[in-house]
C-alpha cells in the first residue's frame, strides 16, 4: 500500500514588481534576501526589477560610468548598504562582515586592485562612481542570494510607462511594449528631470534654442552626453542655472574633466591650470548668488567607542516637545472635518519655528566657543524660551525678526567676553576672576576658548602662563587664529542673517566687487570647514541644527504641520538654506570651485536674484544680475538643479499616467483660512500607499522616495549606518506589511 500523500498543486508565487533599480531597490533587495533565508520561504515569491538605464543597483544618478570629477557629499564611513542593529524590527541581520560601510568596501577593493580612488579613510569623500560600484556590487550579491533561496529575480532593463489595475493584481507596460503581471508594485523611481515642454519657461527656452544658434539643456545628466564638446567646447559661453551640487558636477566636468589640472598653491590651496579644451567661460548663477557652503570636517566620531554611533547634537531648545507646545499654544486647526487628534495644529514656520531654530543655532555656536559655560548660557535663555512656547510674542521682539529670542543669550555672552578680556589684558588673574564669578568656570572656559580660536599650542602657552597676568598678557598678544576667527572674546558673534548671506549688500556695487567679496567669503568658509563640525562655532551651529536636528525640522513641517502659505514659503526659501548650510560638498571640492573662480574661467559676478531672458537680436540667452549690474550672453544654458517631484512636469510618463487613471492624486495641504498648496508630491497613506482620485487608498501599490515629497521632506539620501536611518526604516515598514500581503494570499490559495 502506498502511504505517500497525494501531490498538491503548487501555489503560484507572489509576484512583486520593483519599478526603479537604484539605491532604494538595493536596500529593498537586501531586506528581501535576508527575509527569504527563513524557513518555509522558498517558492513563495517572484521578483521583477525594472531599471530603464540597465544600471541595476546604482541607477543613473550613481552610475559607475559617470565622470570621476563628481564627488559624493557624504564621507565614506557614513554610507552603508544593509540594515544593522540600530534599526528595531529589521529582522534577520547579516553578519558584520557581510554588511560593510562604503569605507570598508573601498578598503577591500583597494586591496584587490590598488586603484587610488578606493584608497579612502572613513572620513574621506568618495567619488560618486565609487558609490555606484559599491551599490552595483551589493545589488548583485542580494540578487544572487535571493536566487539561491529559490526566489526568481528577473532584471528588466526597460522603463515602466504605465501601471493598470486588473481584476487580480496589476499589469505593467514598458517602453519596449512588454506587459507583465504583478500582485504588488513597489515604486522607487528616484528623481527625474522635468520636461521643458510642460512649463511656460521651459517651452520658451526650448523654442528659442530651436530657432537660434543657442542651446538649452533642461538637464545636466548624464554629464558626458548632455554636456558634449559640440555645445560646451572652446569658444562657448556656458550659463549654469543653479549653484548647488549639480552645478558643481557641471563645473568640474567642463574643466578638470576636459583635461585641466589643479596644482598646489601656498596662498589659496589650489590653482587651476587650463587645458584649452574648456568653454571660454562658465557663468554660474542662482537666486542666492553663491555656491553651497563647504561641508565641515567630520569629528563627531573621534574618541567614540567602536559601534557607539555618531555623537550628534541633541536639541536644547529646538525639540519635538517644543514643537508640540507651540502647536498647543499658537497652532491653528487644519482644514477638514477630521478629529483634532488626527492632524496636528498648523504653525507658521517663520513666526513660530524659525526663532527656535535660530536660538538653537546661537546656543550651539556659543557653547562651541565657551563649552564649560554651556549650561550657564542655556539657563539664561530658558525663561524667554518658555514664554515663547507658551504663546508670549511681544516681549521677545519684533515678530518678523528670526533673532528675537537671542537677547538673554547675547547678554550672557557679553558677560563671559568681558571677563575673559580683562584676564587676557592682564587686568585680573584667572584665579581671581574665577573666585569672583560663580555662575561659570572662568579658567576652564578661557582654556577652551583659547583652543578653539587659536589652537592647541596657544592653549599650552596659556597653561604655562599660569595665574601670572603679565605673562598671560604677553602670550595672548602673540596669538593669531589659524581659522580666521575673531581674536577677541567678545567677537565671533552669531548672526542668522550673516550665516545665510555672508556677502552683505553693502559690500559691493559692481560685478567685480561682488566677485571679490564672494571669494573672500568662500575662502573663510573653507577654512572654517577644515576646523570641523565640533570645533568651529559657525560650522557646529549649521551642522548640528540643520543636519543633526533635521528630523525635528521634518516633525515641524511634514504632514501639513505648517499652514499652506507657510509651507509654500518654507519650500521656496528654507529648503535652499538647508541645502547650502548642511548639504554642501567637501572642502576638497569647494577648493577646486574657488580655484576656478580665482582663475576667472568660472564667472561669479552675477550675484543674487539673477534672471534669464532670451535675446533675439544676439541669438543667445541673456543672464542679468540686478544686484551687481552684470550682464552675460551665453551660448548654452544648462539647468543644473535637482527638480522637485511633480508628475505634471516629469519627463517620464509613468506618474502622469497613473494620475490620469485615477490610481494616484497629488497631496494638498489645506488650511482653515481657505488657502491650499500642492507641492507636487503624491497623496500617500502612512504606509506609503497612494490615495486615488476617489479618495480610497490602493494597498497594492507602494511609493517610496521623492514621489512622497511635499507631504514629507528631505527624502533624498544614501543609507547611513548605526542611525536607524529613515530610508531603511521605510523599507522595513514596507516589508512588514508586505509579509502580511503574501500571507493573506497563501491563506486564500489554501482555502480554495
Amino acid at each position: 500500500m502506498n502511504d505517500r500523500p497525494a501531490p498538491t498543486a503548487r501555489r503560484a508565487p507572489f509576484r512583486l514588481a520593483i519599478v526603479g533599480g537604484g539605491p532604494r531597490a538595493t536596500y529593498v533587495l537586501e531586506r528581501l534576501s535576508a527575509d527569504a533565508a527563513g524557513p518555509g520561504r522558498e517558492g513563495r515569491l517572484e521578483v521583477r526589477v525594472y531599471e530603464r538605464t540597465g544600471e541595476f543597483g546604482a541607477g543613473q544618478a550613481h552610475s559607475p560610468t559617470q565622470p570621476a570629477t563628481s564627488f559624493l557629499n557624504r564621507i565614506a564611513g557614513q554610507v552603508s548598504f544593509a540594515a544593522d542593529e540600530s534599526m528595531p524590527g529589521a529582522g534577520p541581520l547579516r553578519p558584520r562582515a557581510g554588511r560593510p560601510t562604503l569605507h570598508e568596501w573601498c578598503r577591500r577593493r583597494f586591496a584587490e586592485t590598488g586603484e587610488p580612488d578606493f584608497d579612502l579613510g572613513p572620513e574621506d569623500w568618495p567619488k560618486r562612481y565609487v558609490h555606484g560600484l559599491a551599490l552595483q556590487d551589493s545589488f548583485t550579491a542580494y540578487v544572487r542570494e535571493l536566487r539561491a533561496h529559490g526566489v526568481p529575480v528577473h532584471l528588466c532593463p526597460d522603463e515602466v510607462v504605465d501601471v493598470a489595475r486588473q481584476a487580480a493584481g496589476f499589469e505593467l507596460r514598458t517602453a519596449a511594449g512588454q506587459r507583465h503581471r504583478a500582485d504588488h508594485v513597489l515604486l522607487v523611481t528616484g528623481h527625474g528631470p522635468h520636461d521643458p515642454e510642460r512649463s511656460p519657461a521651459g517651452r520658451e527656452r526650448a523654442a528659442f534654442a530651436r530657432r537660434t544658434r543657442s542651446t538649452y539643456l533642461p538637464s545636466a545628466y548624464p554629464l558626458a552626453t548632455a554636456l558634449s564638446p559640440a555645445v560646451t567646447g572652446p569658444g562657448t559661453v556656458v550659463g549654469c542655472a543653479g549653484m548647488g551640487l549639480t552645478a558643481i558636477d557641471v563645473v568640474l566636468h567642463l574643466t578638470e574633466g576636459r583635461g585641466g589640472r589643479f596644482v598646489p598653491d601656498d596662498r589659496h590651496g589650489l590653482r587651476y591650470v587650463p587645458s584649452g579644451r574648456e568653454p571660454s567661460s562658465l557663468v554660474a548663477f542662482s537666486d542666492a548668488g553663491m555656491f553651497t557652503f563647504a561641508r565641515p570636517h567630520h569629528t563627531k566620531e573621534q574618541g567614540a567607542e567602536p559601534g557607539a554611533g555618531i555623537r550628534e547634537h541633541q536639541g536644547v531648545f529646538f525639540t519635538r516637545e517644543a514643537v508640540d507646545r507651540l502647536r498647543t499654544s499658537v497652532g491653528t486647526a487644519p482644514a477638514g472635518t477630521a478629529p483634532a487628534a488626527a492632524a496636528p495644529a498648523q504653525l507658521d514656520f517663520d513666526r513660530d519655528v524659525l526663532p527656535l531654530v535660530v536660538l538653537e543655532m546661537a546656543q550651539l555656536h556659543y557653547a562651541t566657543l565657551f563649552r564649560p559655560a554651556a549650561r550657564f548660557l542655556a539657563e539664561r535663555s530658558t525663561a524667554v524660551w518658555h514664554d515663547f512656547l507658551d504663546g508670549a510674542r511681544t516681549a521677545a521682539g519684533p515678530p518678523d525678526d528670526p533673532e528675537r529670542l537671542l537677547g538673554p543669550l547675547r547678554a550672557a555672552v557679553d558677560e563671559i567676553g568681558a571677563v575673559l578680556e580683562r584676564v587676557l589684558a592682564g587686568k585680573e588673574a584667572p584665579a581671581t576672576a574665577g573666585a569672583r564669578v560663580r555662575e561659570w568656570p572662568v579658567e576652564a572656559t578661557l582654556a577652551h576658548w583659547t583652543g578653539v580660536v587659536f589652537g592647541d599650542d596657544a592653549r599650552e602657552r596659556l597653561r604655562e602662563a599660569g595665574d601670572d597676568p603679565a605673562a598671560l598678557q604677553r602670550a595672548a598678544a602673540a596669538w593669531r587664529s589659524p581659522w580666521r576667527l575673531d581674536e577677541s572674546p567678545t567677537g565671533n558673534r552669531f548672526s542668522w542673517h550673516r550665516t545665510i548671506s555672508p556677502v552683505p549688500r553693502s559690500a559691493y556695487a559692481t560685478p567685480g566687487q561682488y566677485r571679490t567679496a564672494l571669494l573672500r567669503a568662500m575662502a573663510t568658509d573653507r577654512v572654517w570647514a577644515r576646523q570641523g563640525n565640533t570645533a568651529n562655532p559657525h560650522k557646529a551651529a549649521t551642522d548640528g541644527v540643520w543636519r543633526d536636528l533635521r528630523s525635528v525640522l521634518s516633525y515641524a513641517v511634514d504632514d501639513a504641520g505648517l499652514t499652506a502659505s507657510s509651507h509654500r514659503a518654507f519650500l521656496a526659501r528654507h529648503t535652499r538654506h538647508h541645502n547650502r548650510l548642511a548639504n554642501g560638498s567637501a572642502v576638497e571640492v569647494m577648493t577646486r570651485v574657488e580655484a576656478l573662480a580665482r582663475h576667472g574661467l568660472l564667472d561669479l559676478t552675477t550675484g543674487p536674484g539673477a534672471t534669464v531672458e532670451t535675446d533675439d537680436t544676439e541669438g543667445r540667452f541673456r543672464v542679468t544680475g540686478p544686484a551687481t549690474g552684470a550682464v552675460h550672453l551665453v551660448d548654452t544654458l544648462v539647468d543644473a538643479r535637482i527638480h522637485p517631484f511633480d508628475p505634471r512636469l516629469d519627463s517620464a510618463p509613468l506618474f502622469r499616467r497613473l494620475t490620469e487613471r485615477g490610481l494616484v492624486r497629488l497631496w494638498r495641504n489645506e488650511s482653515a483660512d481657505g488657502t491650499s498648496f500642492e507641492p507636487g508630491g503624491l497623496d500617500l497613506t502612512a504606509g506609503f500607499h497612494p490615495v486615488g482620485a476617489d479618495g480610497a487608498a490602493e494597498p497594492g501599490l507602494t511609493v517610496l522616495g521623492p514621489a512622497a515629497e511635499g507631504r514629507r521632506s528631505f527624502l533624498l539620501s544614501a543609507l547611513r549606518p548605526d542611525r536607524d536611518h529613515y530610508v531603511m526604516r521605510d523599507v522595513i515598514n514596507w516589508l512588514d506589511e508586505f509579509r502580511e500581503l503574501t500571507a493573506h494570499q497563501e491563506e486564500r490559495e489554501c482555502g480554495r
